[in-house]
């Protein structure tokens, strides 16, 4: 392929990238949707349904430290597609569904093991072999891509469900995700070198590292144990668990199910989401960018603190009228993502960059386990005390607690060994 004389390949392997995250970003929001009309159509509790999103983001999170080892031996290119046709075929099988264990097969398992293959910590991935400089930016960008998933497909996808069905919803979704899977064979490269390119930025001394071939779980579990030797990464992986209680486990599984209950429309309540995609795709950008320059500490304590604020806020947004609630998307929604530049670069400092891809699939692991947790307690919480009042009002004071573990990180702890190559915290 031919490229302008002043455009790095590495700008197509991100621009690739961004389509494939936005893709699977729209495939993560769909189950939002799917709770209340398969409640009114098959009669199951909405625990059920939730427990069943809950195992999406568990095994979208753990199946990541292997797929980064995966990728690191086998490259980005062959994984990449692998895990999209599969992503397409759970969920074009949807329609299929008369049973709840299959949905909790195909959107917990199937839909969420292969989204998580081609999760998050692609953008540290992407952003640690490709690029030497604007690293902070490329993360926040491709970060981002959840954002532009949901401003996409959210909206779409409940006119699709309220109009023609939620079957008819699932295959068209399922057909868009299969007719990318080309675009990954024809476009994307697994390393500079591939190309005879060092990486965008690189110095004229640039050594690429060898490509790993051990055994990918040997290589993830290493990694992981040596990082865990460092106070600084479980208060970063603590901060991130927050993070994913917060948003895809709440908000993303609950906000749409609330805006029902509350007596809004379900496109009512994807519009909202939409708009906090919106905000969520500026407000990740703007992070990335400050993270070059800001001490990422005091960054990532200032969205966490701004999180708990709007969660806080959320509950009486409903009485407040639709005006209410889109207040709330502005404010969240530029808060949605923006705290994942700042803990990739806290992270890279403390384990070093050649470890920053498998580490930051680690912390989605405990990112997606506190998602996982609070999409299922979201649900009980609703059937118990009929409102999602207690659900919210925890979520926040949880954010106030990441906020406090952000301040803490680089307070006497010290670096993960081995590690080298250490991009430093701006």
């Amino acid at each position: 392929m031919r490229l302008p004389a002043k455009l790095h390949y590495a700008w197509v392997v991100a621009a690739v990238t961004f389509v494939v995250l936005l893709l699977t970003a729209g495939v993560r929001a769909a189950p939002g949707i799917l709770i209340v009309p398969l409640e009114n159509e098959f009669h199951w509790a909405r625990s059920t349904i939730s427990f069943a999103v809950g195992v999406n983001l568990l095994l979208y999170g753990l199946i990541g430290p292997f797929a980064a080892a995966l990728i690191d031996r086998f490259g980005v290119r062959r994984t990449m597609a692998v895990a999209l046709a599969a992503t397409a075929a759970g969920v074009a099988l949807t329609p299929a569904m008369r049973q709840s264990w299959q949905l909790i097969l195909l959107w917990g398992v199937v839909v969420g093991a292969s989204c998580g293959v081609i999760g998050n910590f692609l953008a540290a991935f992407i952003a640690a072999r490709w690029f030497r400089v604007r690293q902070g930016l490329v993360v926040g960008v491709l970060t981002a891509a959840n954002a532009a998933g949901q401003l996409i497909f959210l909206p779409t996808m409940a006119g699709l469900a309220t109009s023609a069905g939620w079957r008819v919803m699932s295959l068209l979704l399922a057909a868009s995700v299969a007719a990318f899977v080309p675009l990954i064979a024809l476009l994307m490269r697994d390393r500079p070198e591939d190309l005879g390119l060092a990486p965008y930025g690189a110095s004229r001394g640039f050594r690429p590292t060898p490509q790993s071939d051990g055994n990918p779980l040997t290589l993830a579990f290493r990694a992981f144990g040596d990082s865990a030797r460092s106070r600084d990464f479980w208060l970063i992986a603590g901060s991130y668990f927050v993070c994913g209680a917060s948003t895809n486990g709440l908000i993303g599984t609950h906000l749409i199910p609330a805006c029902v209950d509350h007596g809004l429309a379900e496109v009512t309540g994807a519009g909202l989401l939409a708009a906090t995609g919106v905000f969520s795709f500026l407000g990740g950008t703007l992070s990335g960018w400050l993270s070059d320059r800001v001490d990422n500490r005091l960054l990532l304590a200032w969205y966490y603190g701004l999180r708990g604020l709007s969660l806080l806020y959320l509950p009486f947004a409903f009485d407040m009228s639709f005006y209410g609630l889109s207040l709330f998307s502005v404010f969240y929604g530029l808060d949605w993502i923006a705290g994942v530049p700042p803990t990739v670069r806290l992270l890279s400092r403390v384990v070093g960059t050649e470890r920053t891809g498998i580490m930051v699939a680690w912390i989605t692991v405990i990112h997606q386990v506190g998602g996982a947790s609070a999409a299922y307690l979201g649900g009980v919480l609703r059937i118990s005390f009929g409102t999602y009042l207690e659900a919210f009002l925890f979520a926040g004071l949880l954010c106030f607690a990441a906020a406090a573990m952000a301040l803490s990180i680089g307070a006497g702890g010290r670096r993960a060994e081995p590690a080298h190559d250490a991009v430093p915290a701006a």
